[in-house]
């Protein structure tokens, strides 16, 4: 959003909430609200639209779930972006003042990024350890089959001018930044030029990567020296027959130990996506992985239930073989709830598996156990697995949907 809110044409006033760090100000009077969400999030920003339309403004969604979904947003907004809103949002206010606008745009061609103006600093309003959010790149040029981004960015894999990622990596004034990129590995020679360009600025960030970030030495040695101190990455399963079954076979399992002693050898903490409830995990798939990410000293992990978001091959397959047992989106969240039926498992036993995973690995004997044999970056790494660990703790106690409290949902309002 406070990217968007740069493009905005002068003339406008904006201000911007996120959800997750404040409350909306309802005696604001917005002439047009933007509302971008995730699906587990799609029936609160329904509510929400609702009431400022009951107020008199124009609302406008877009984002993940809306693309996903269109003509269900369709039905709670007054307009609605499919796809990405470059250039598209600017025309859109532009027409908005005389009534000049339509009610859907879709973008029907990839957005160059060259020129993208900064985001509006001004407008972050979360109170975290981080100093800074940005992207370098968009997209994946990987199709795996439970993943949204191909359905979000169906244009392609898409690159910033490197010179301008620096100057606005160079503009945040404080020391640790988060590359916001889906997969900052994805084309390596650029990333190693972008990570050469950065390295002056003598700050410490994080972002996401593939597995193939391991995989070159020259990659890590040039991420370390601009400062990286951590990367997510996408290990998702340990079974390889399940890295085969949803089309992200280039997941090699027997190079995981590899991958990620070549990452702490050069200074840098893993910090791991693992998705539980693919066709082929048998209920021996929770301890298994967890007696791995506990002996290789894996600093972090992020554990998901697989859920199959509509628009993607997942949903669709699934969908097609009677298994989606809801259509309630609210329970799309990865962590409080089973949306499909596992082939191997009940939806009980996947559940309990994913909670089991969750209370074993952020317990003091596993924190100990993974800090003591990998003590890489434990500054930033063992805070971390304490606020998880408090986090899992406090949605325990709280026994409602509300289980993944803790995760952003991306549910945020621009209103102009």
């Amino acid at each position: 959003m406070p990217y968007l809110a740069a493009r905005v044409p002068p003339g406008w006033e904006v201000s911007h909430v996120d959800e997750e760090a404040e409350e909306i100000d309802w005696n604001d009077r917005p002439d047009v609200v933007g509302i971008t969400f995730h699906t587990p999030s799609a029936y609160h920003a329904y509510d929400l639209a609702s009431r400022f339309r009951s107020r008199g403004a124009c609302v406008v969604m877009g984002g993940p779930h809306v693309t996903l979904m269109p003509e269900e947003a369709r039905r709670h907004a007054d307009v609605i972006f499919v796809g990405e809103a470059e250039g598209l949002w600017e025309k859109f206010l532009d027409g908005f003042p005389t009534g000049m606008y339509r009610r859907v745009y879709r973008q029907d061609r990839p957005v160059l990024l060259e020129g993208t103006p900064m985001a509006r600093k001004a407008l972050y309003h979360r109170s975290d350890f981080t100093s800074g959010v940005l992207f370098a790149t968009r997209g994946c040029p990987h199709r795996c089959d439970f993943c949204s981004i191909i359905a979000m960015y169906g244009h392609g894999f898409r690159k910033r001018p490197i010179a301008e990622v620096a100057a606005e990596y160079g503009s945040f004034s404080g020391k640790i930044i988060i590359f916001w990129d889906d997969n900052i590995a994805a084309d390596r020679e650029y990333a190693k030029a972008l990570f050469r360009s950065i390295a002056p600025y003598r700050k410490w960030w994080s972002s996401q990567a593939s597995v193939h970030a391991a995989r070159d030495e020259e990659f890590l040695d040039e991420a370390a020296k601009s400062g990286c101190k951590q990367l997510f990455v996408g290990l998702e399963s340990i079974s390889q027959s399940s890295m085969k079954e949803v089309s992200k076979g280039f997941n090699r399992v027997e190079d995981y130990v590899r991958i990620v002693e070549r990452i702490h050898a050069h200074g840098i903490a893993v910090q791991a996506g693992i998705v539980f409830g693919f066709d082929n995990d048998t209920p021996a798939i929770f301890k298994d992985t967890l007696d791995f990410l506990e002996q290789a000293g894996v600093q972090n992990a992020t554990f998901n239930i697989l859920t199959p978001y509509p628009g993607t091959p997942l949903f669709k397959r699934l969908d097609a073989q009677g298994r989606i047992r809801t259509r309630d989106w609210s329970k799309f969240n990865g962590r409080s709830e089973v949306v499909f039926r596992p082939k191997q498992m009940s939806a009980d036993d996947l559940l309990a598996g994913f909670q089991y995973a969750n209370q074993r690995f952020y317990s003091l004997s596993s924190v100990a156990k993974r800090m003591w044999r990998s003590p890489v970056q434990l500054w930033w790494t063992l805070p971390l697995n304490l606020a998880y660990a408090a986090s899992w703790a406090h949605a325990q106690r709280e026994r409602t949907p509300g289980l993944d409290a803790h995760v952003p949902e991306d549910r945020q309002v621009v209103t102009v």
